[in-house]
C-alpha cells in the first residue's frame, strides 16, 4: 500500500540530502520561525516541515498535485487531522509492544499482537474513507482513499483474522523434521494442526498416519529447553514471515505519517495567520521561462509570526524583469520585503500557500540569498574577503532560472569599489538568465544601474513621510543619494532639541 500524498508517484524521503546552500537560506529568511510555528513543539512535524518547505518542487504538475491536496485538508482539517493521529496512534502502540529478542516463538508472539492492533487500526482507516471520501477534491486523496477501499475490503479483514487465530496456536504446535547430517533434526516444518470439526466417528475411524509418542516428564527440565529448542526452530520460518508483514504494515503508517506530517503543519500555520488576520493565498506558479513575477499584499511571514500587531503588504509587478534593486531608507522595510520573497518563493514551491493577498511566480531552479554578516572573532580573513568567498560558493551552484537574493552585499568597502564589484557580479548574474533581488545603500551601483535604461529590471524605493516615519511600503522609483542621509540630519536635531526649519 502507498499513501503517495506529497508525489504523484514516489514516496517523500525523509533522508534525501537539502541543497547546499540550507543553512544560509534558513539564517537569512528567518526560516526557523516558519518551522516553530508549522511544528507546535512537535520534533516530527518540525522535522518534516523543514525537509519539505527547503527541498523545492521545480515541476508545475507536481506543485499543483501538492496544492490541491492542501486544499483538500483546509476544507477537511479534522478529517485530515484524525487520520494523522490514528497513524501515529498506531506507530507508538508498535513501539510500546516491541522488545528485542531472538527466540521465535517471542518474536511470533510480538508480531501477532501487532498484526492484531493493526488490523484494527485499518478498520477505522478504512471507516474514515467509508465516511468521508466523497468531501475530498484532489487526485491524491481520490486516489489515496480509492486504494484504502480496494486493499482494504471485507473478504481482506476475514482472511487475515483467520490466520492470526491460527498464528495464536490455540492447538499446540505440530513440526516435522527430518534427520540431517550427523544424524541432526533438519528442514523443521510447522504443520497446521488436526481439523476440531470432524466428527467423532471420523476420528476414530479415520486413517491415521504412523507415529510415535512420548511425553516429557514435567520435572526434565533439559528436555524441556530441547522441545523449546525443537519448538522455535519449527516456528523460526513463519514467525519471520509474520514479522515482515507486521513490518510492512509499519513501513506503510510510517510513510502516511511522514507525508501527512506536512500537511498538519500547513493546517497549524494557516491558523495562526488567520487568528492573526493575516491574508494566505494559493499562488499561480508559471514555468520559469516565462519571468513572471507579480503580488499583491506580500509581507514577511515570519515577522507577522513574531509581533502582535498586523505587517504591512506590498505590491509589484516585475512580469518579464529579471532585476529588482530596492533602495531607500534604514528601517523602511527593505530587507522585510526581501525576506518576504525569499520565504513566498519557497513555500509556494513547497506546494504550500504563500503570504499574500495574490502571487505568481515563475518556478526557480534553485533561491540563493547573500545578506550582509556581522563581523564576528571566527572570521579569518576581512568582511569584504568573507562575501566573496560565499558569492564564490553560490557561483558554483547556481544555474539559469535560479534567483538570488543579495542585501546590502559589498558595502564594507569604499563605495565606489563597492559598486564596481556589485556592478559586475550583477551584470554576469542576469546575463545568465539569473534572477536578482538587491537591497542596496551603495548609490553610485543603484543609479549607474538606473541610468543605465535597463529594459529587464525594476528600481523600488522604501516610502517615506515628510517627517521621517516609515510606511514600510516600496515604490517603484529613482534610487536618491540622501536616502538616509536625511534620517542622520532629524537625529542629530533631535538630540540637541533643535527644530528644522
Amino acid at each position: 500500500m502507498k499513501a503517495f500524498l506529497m508525489h504523484k508517484d514516489q514516496d517523500f524521503d525523509l533522508e534525501r540530502e537539502l541543497p547546499p546552500n540550507e543553512q544560509a537560506l534558513t539564517q537569512d529568511l528567518a526560516l526557523p520561525i516558519l518551522f516553530e510555528a508549522m511544528a507546535l513543539d512537535d520534533q516530527f512535524l518540525l522535522e518534516m516541515a523543514r525537509k519539505a518547505v527547503l527541498s523545492s518542487l521545480s515541476d508545475l504538475d507536481s506543485i499543483l498535485y501538492r496544492q490541491n491536496i492542501l486544499k483538500d485538508c483546509l476544507k477537511n482539517p479534522s478529517i485530515v487531522r484524525d487520520i494523522y493521529n490514528l497513524v501515529v496512534e498506531s506507530i507508538e502502540n508498535r513501539q510500546k509492544q516491541w522488545w528485542a529478542t531472538r527466540y521465535p516463538s517471542t518474536i511470533m508472539y510480538s508480531a501477532v499482537e501487532a498484526l492484531k492492533m493493526f488490523v484494527g487500526q485499518l478498520k477505522k482507516l478504512r471507516t474514515i474513507a467509508d465516511q468521508h471520501a466523497d468531501k475530498f477534491d484532489s487526485e491524491g486523496f481520490a486516489r489515496f482513499f480509492a486504494m484504502l477501499v480496494a486493499e482494504l475490503d471485507d473478504e481482506y479483514f476475514t482472511r487475515i483474522e483467520e490466520y492470526l487465530r491460527e498464528l495464536k496456536l490455540p492447538k499446540g504446535v505440530l513440526v516435522s523434521a527430518e534427520l540431517g547430517k550427523g544424524n541432526k533434526a533438519a528442514n523443521f516444518v510447522l504443520h497446521k494442526t488436526r481439523d476440531e470439526k470432524q466428527s467423532w466417528l471420523g476420528r476414530i475411524l479415520g486413517r491415521q498416519p504412523p507415529a510415535y509418542s512420548y511425553r516429557l516428564s514435567p520435572r526434565d527440565e533439559i528436555g524441556a529447553r530441547a522441545m523449546s529448542d525443537l519448538r522455535d526452530r519449527g516456528l523460526n520460518l513463519v514467525a519471520n514471515v509474520v514479522a515482515q508483514s507486521t513490518d510492512h504494515i509499519l513501513s506503510f503508517f510510517q510513510m502516511l505519517r511522514t507525508e501527512l506530517a506536512f500537511y498538519v503543519g500547513c493546517l497549524n500555520l494557516h491558523e495562526q495567520l488567520i487568528q492573526k488576520g493575516e491574508p494566505a493565498c494559493f499562488p499561480v506558479p508559471a514555468e520559469p521561462t516565462q519571468r513572471k513575477r507579480s503580488f499583491h499584499g506580500l509581507y514577511d511571514v515570519c515577522l507577522a509570526l513574531s509581533v502582535t500587531q498586523k505587517v504591512v503588504g506590498n505590491d509589484m509587478n516585475a512580469d518579464q524583469n529579471d532585476l529588482v534593486i530596492i533602495t531607500g531608507a534604514n528601517q523602511g522595510g527593505k530587507s522585510t520585503f526581501l525576506r518576504g520573497i525569499g520565504q513566498a518563493q519557497l513555500m509556494m514551491q513547497a506546494g504550500m500557500f504563500v503570504p499574500a493577498e495574490s502571487f505568481s511566480a515563475g518556478v526557480c531552479n534553485g533561491i540563493f540569498t547573500h545578506f550582509r554578516r556581522e563581523e564576528d572573532a571566527t572570521m579569518r580573513s576581512g568582511k569584504l574577503a568573507e562575501e566573496l568567498s560565499r558569492m564564490n560558493d553560490i557561483a558554483d551552484n547556481i544555474t539559469p532560472n535560479s534567483m538570488l537574493l543579495f542585501n546590502e552585499s559589498f558595502a564594507s568597502t569604499y563605495e565606489r569599489d563597492g559598486s564596481e564589484i556589485a556592478r559586475q557580479i550583477t551584470m554576469a548574474l542576469v546575463e545568465k538568465g539569473i534572477r536578482v533581488f538587491f537591497v542596496t545603500h551603495l548609490y553610485e551601483f543603484a543609479h549607474g544601474l538606473f541610468d543605465s535604461k535597463m529594459k529587464n529590471a525594476i528600481f523600488l524605493r522604501a516610502k517615506r513621510r515628510p517627517d521621517g516615519t516609515r510606511t514600510f511600503k516600496l515604490i517603484e522609483d529613482e534610487p536618491l543619494r540622501t536616502s538616509y542621509g536625511e534620517d542622520l540630519y532629524h537625529r542629530i536635531l533631535t538630540n540637541v532639541g533643535a527644530t528644522p526649519t
